[in-house]
Formats: C-alpha cells, structure tokens, sequence
C-alpha cells in the first residue's frame, strides 16, 4: 500500500462507522463473555447486572441494559431436573449504546427466528462526519 492510499479519506472510516463497529465490539464480548454461564430465575437479576457493569467498563460504552428473560428460563426449567440452565441468546433482550466523536450509537439484541439478532437501531450525531 502506498502512503496516498494510507491517508485516502476514503479509507479512514468515519466517526459513525467506528462507533457502530465499537458497539459490535461490545455486543461480541458481551455475548461470548457470557454465553454458558450458568443461570437461574433466582441469579438472572444480579447476572444481567454484572453483564450491563462488565460492557459499560469498554471505551465510549456509555449506557447498557441487559434483561434475562426470566418466562423462558422457567419454562426451559420446568422439563429439567436441574435448578438452572445455561446462559444462550434466547434468553437476553440487550440493548447498548455508543458514544464516539458525538456519534451516538444504539443496538439491540433480541430473539428473531430463534437466532439472538443484534442489530443497528440508529445512529445519530453530527450532521457532518469528517
């Protein structure tokens, strides 16, 4: 690559790609963080809370809401003899917000087709992104 190519504006990703590829970077942590983990109706409360404090700590995180969806876990427990499950995308509802360079970022997580789908929400900021 040469040095025109290297400072190219058009290869320096702009302030909105990069806070949409930092909440992908976050979504990823979360779910590979925590996917297995073990989890109860009783210990969901206090597992989303650890998961909101652990992504919030990633650079221009600036707001996470993690919700255990407390009726699948019961229902998934019912036909158990165990008293808890592992931790899986259809069992979240996560939403996370970023902020870089005034661009702020929301996505979410939720369950489509039974595959844990995050996606971008929006994208809001500057009218200009140099």
């Amino acid at each position: 690559m040469t040095d025109d190519a290297e400072t190219d504006d058009s290869t320096t990703p702009t302030a909105a790609q990069t806070a949409c590829f930092e909440a992908g970077i976050k979504f990823g942590s979360l779910y590979h963080q925590f996917a297995g983990t073990p989890v109860s109706p009783g210990s969901a409360p206090s597992l989303a809370r650890a998961m909101e404090e652990s992504i919030e700590n990633q650079p221009h995180c600036s707001a996470v809401t993690v919700d255990v969806r407390t009726d699948e876990l019961e229902r998934e427990l019912a036909e158990s003899t165990a008293d808890y499950t592992e931790l899986t995308g259809r069992f979240l509802e996560v939403e996370i917000v970023v902020d870089y360079e005034g661009r702020e970022v929301v996505t979410r997580m939720a369950m489509e087709d039974g595959y844990p789908l995050m996606e971008l929400v929006s994208v809001d900021g500057r009218e200009s992104d140099t």
